[in-house]
């Protein structure tokens, strides 16, 4: 399954663009469409810019990636929403989640909803707190999911 047009469109919304390096709101190096490690490897570092063109294939590159980790037999629709997820949380995070346990055991199941809002917390000065961005994230990816 591939990432619809969807899924990017919800990326790109909650990531915003930016063409200079800067701290996310989790203290991490952050440039373009959230891309906090290039296709090659390396770490946004301070200072460093892009071009929304160059931002793009790095968001392509990384939702590939992620796509074809996503093993659960789901609809498209739940595809787009792990892969916003997991462009946003990480693959590890979704692999070793109840939410993903829970999507690969019954993808239908209506306690997935309550589990993507569990992630909506990220560590601010050592401390993790909920954020609005993120709250607002979750609830967007568990609608796109039942939808």
């Amino acid at each position: 399954m591939k990432p619809s047009k969807k899924c990017i469109d919800l990326i790109c919304h909650f990531e915003g663009f930016f063409s200079k390096s800067y701290r996310c709101p989790a203290n991490v190096w952050t440039i373009g469409w959230g891309t906090i490690r290039y296709k090659n490897g390396k770490k946004v570092q301070p200072g460093e810019t892009i071009t929304k063109a160059e931002a793009e294939i790095e968001l392509m590159d990384e939702v590939e990636k992620i796509a074809k980790k996503i093993t659960a037999n789901v609809n498209q629709s739940q595809f787009d929403a792990l892969v916003s997820f997991t462009y946003n949380c990480g693959f590890g995070n979704l692999s070793s989640s109840t939410l993903y346990r829970k999507v690969r055991q019954n993808p239908n199941d209506p306690t997935i909803r309550n589990e993507f809002m569990k992630w909506n917390k990220a560590r601010v000065n050592g401390v993790l707190t909920p954020l609005k961005g993120l709250t607002r994230r979750r609830i967007a990816e568990a609608d796109l999911y039942f939808s």
